[in-house]
């Protein structure tokens, strides 16, 4: 899916030089869930960034699916982020003239899908994340934690590779905070997405596979419990079954 190398992002703030990525080498698997944690300003963002074509590197190597985004022309890097990737925001982004069903369909404009089929995939979209009954809502006529599902459902609604979520519950209440990660991670389950997702909440990192920490625009993996279900699996595999428990535990880490 990703493998970085390298990767170094500069810019000038003022007459100061800010090292936001640091010589980033990071491998993200099909299907993997990696949450990315650390202190604000320190590089988290900056590297959603460029796992998504949003911003390009200073230096060092972006491959995504065999290419180096950070070698593509800007048009060739708008057709993979319209065709593969799918953002989700902690403000939502929301249009705020458009309806719940309206803002879906914006994410198929790109792909040139005719006007009834937009329709079409945006009720199934908005079904899927629980708001079928709010499809003609405006956002202010939403919830917050209603608003968030209308976001997920436009990320998800071109079928993307990845999902990428940038403190996607940091302005819910903590009960709405659940459903949402709750939500994300059945629909990372079911759909067999590769996740990556910033948040300041442990209670969420230990949900994923893998945490890794930014710090100084540097990366260090903290937790990965790929490994340790892959040998569990192994091993229950080769168990006599009389010894195998019917109730499997989910890789939630």
């Amino acid at each position: 899916m990703y493998k970085l190398t390298g990767v170094t992002k500069n810019y000038q703030k003022g007459r100061t030089t800010v090292h936001a990525l640091q010589g980033v080498d990071l491998v993200i698997e099909d299907g993997e869930w990696l949450t990315i944690q650390g202190p604000t300003g320190h590089g988290k963002t900056t590297l959603l960034q460029m796992l998504g074509g949003l911003d390009r590197p200073t230096s060092g190597i972006v491959d995504f699916d065999g290419q180096d985004l950070a070698q593509l022309r800007e048009g060739q890097v708008t057709k993979v982020r319209a065709n593969s990737i799918g953002f989700i925001f902690q403000t939502f982004n929301l249009i705020p003239t458009l309806s719940a069903e309206e803002n879906v369909e914006t994410a198929l404009v790109p792909l040139h899908v005719s006007a009834a089929e937009r329709r079409a995939r945006s009720a199934r979209a908005l079904a899927d994340v629980g708001l079928a009954d709010r499809a003609n809502h405006l956002p202010s006529e939403l919830s917050g934690g209603q608003q968030q599902r209308v976001a997920i459902a436009r990320a998800l609604v071109k079928e993307p590779k990845v999902l990428l979520a940038d403190e996607p519950t940091g302005n819910l209440d903590e009960g709405t905070r659940d459903e949402i990660i709750g939500l994300l991670e059945n629909l990372w389950r079911e759909r067999g997405l590769t996740l990556v997702l910033v948040t300041h909440d442990s209670g969420i990192a230990r949900r994923s596979q893998r945490v890794a920490v930014m710090e100084h625009g540097k990366l260090s993996i903290r937790q990965d419990t790929r490994a340790r279900g892959a040998a569990s699996s192994v091993s229950r595999a080769s168990a006599p079954a009389s010894s195998v428990s019917g109730d499997a535990t989910p890789l939630t880490g």
